[in-house]
């Protein structure tokens, strides 16, 4: 499938070092008399700190949807839409590389490495698959259509225009897209007869109370699918086996596939939430023990142009390949 250059595009939100700037909405409150754009922030979003919120409007790094700095003691507007950039002093370059496997008009489809994450969130924000192909395309308006994990590699789809985005969620909203995933696993003990036909796990998923970063299996009417199938087994270690397996999720719950396959005792490999936690999302990321998951390959209909869609993966799990 032959690429092309897809053209540049005008944004509403000023970038700042390739950075668009963030929105958020202030929400309805009865009588806003007598409140302001600071405490309408401060309250909305309070992990930034008042006084941090103080100094941002001080400098003119807050605007209004006409583009114009905002005075921290302009008056509180229900619904009124505010656009600022993140911050973080102190965030750790990705030192992987992402590929453009894509581009044309409608669509952007990228390659994207373990550990780096697809969009700006917590302390993530210079080193996201989306702002680096804002940068490198001269796109400001591209928009992900759907999300991976940030410890997962594999395909992420673009839009390139704002009114295009919806038509391209939607076939991830109906199940029209062929999503096929691939995954090393630890095999049990005594395990190399396993069949290798498909099999599919189906289950009710939460989010973990106790852990907000996790998901878990509860009793009740499933709410996720997933087909599985070995595709051939791997030495690991003296005295364990591995296996390659295929995964096609039909739904798409976050971390589905790395619970789906703990909860059938076949952890994926570099997995450091399931089945327990070796490392929470705040600690160091282990660049020598990637997450064993790549979204391989990824097909639809294009709404818009009507033509079959079907994009693969140039990456290979470490184990797979023989490393």
């Amino acid at each position: 499938m032959q690429s092309t250059t897809p053209p540049r595009s005008a944004s509403p939100r000023p970038l700042r070092d390739g950075v668009p700037a963030s929105c958020v909405v202030l929400p309805s409150v009865p009588c806003p008399t007598g409140l302001t754009v600071l405490d309408g922030l401060a309250q909305r979003l309070p992990a930034v700190g008042r006084a941090e919120w103080q100094a941002r409007l001080q400098t003119g790094e807050v605007l209004d949807e006409q583009g114009q700095p905002v005075a921290a003691h302009s008056p509180y507007r229900n619904g009124q839409r505010l656009y600022y950039w993140r911050s973080q002093p102190d965030e750790v370059a990705v030192p992987f590389a992402h590929q453009v496997l894509f581009a044309d008009a409608h669509l952007v489809v990228a390659d994207k490495p373990h550990f780096l994450p697809v969009t700006p969130a917590g302390r993530h924000v210079q080193h996201t698959l989306l702002v680096r192909l804002q940068r490198e395309l001269g796109l400001p308006n591209l928009s992900p259509v759907h999300r991976i994990d940030r410890e997962t590699a594999g395909l992420v789809v673009f839009a390139v225009r704002p009114q295009d985005r919806d038509a391209y969620q939607a076939l991830f909203r109906q199940r029209a897209v062929t999503k096929v995933y691939e995954a090393l696993a630890l095999l049990p003990p005594a395990s190399e007869g396993m069949a290798h036909g498909p099999r599919v796990h189906r289950s009710r998923m939460e989010e973990d109370g106790g852990a907000f970063f996790r998901m878990r299996e509860v009793a009740g009417e499933p709410n996720t699918e997933t087909h599985i199938a070995l595709l051939r087994t791997l030495p690991h270690g003296p005295d364990r086996m591995a296996g390659l397996f295929r995964l096609q999720p039909v739904t798409g719950k976050r971390h589905q596939l790395r619970v789906h396959m703990a909860a059938l005792g076949l952890p994926l490999l570099g997995d450091a939430f399931y089945p327990h936690v070796r490392r929470g999302p705040q600690e160091p990321d282990d660049w020598t023990q990637p997450l064993q998951l790549l979204a391989r390959g990824l097909g639809f209909t294009d709404p818009l142009t009507g033509q079959a869609r079907w994009f693969e993966s140039r990456r290979t799990l470490a184990m797979a390949a023989g490393g």
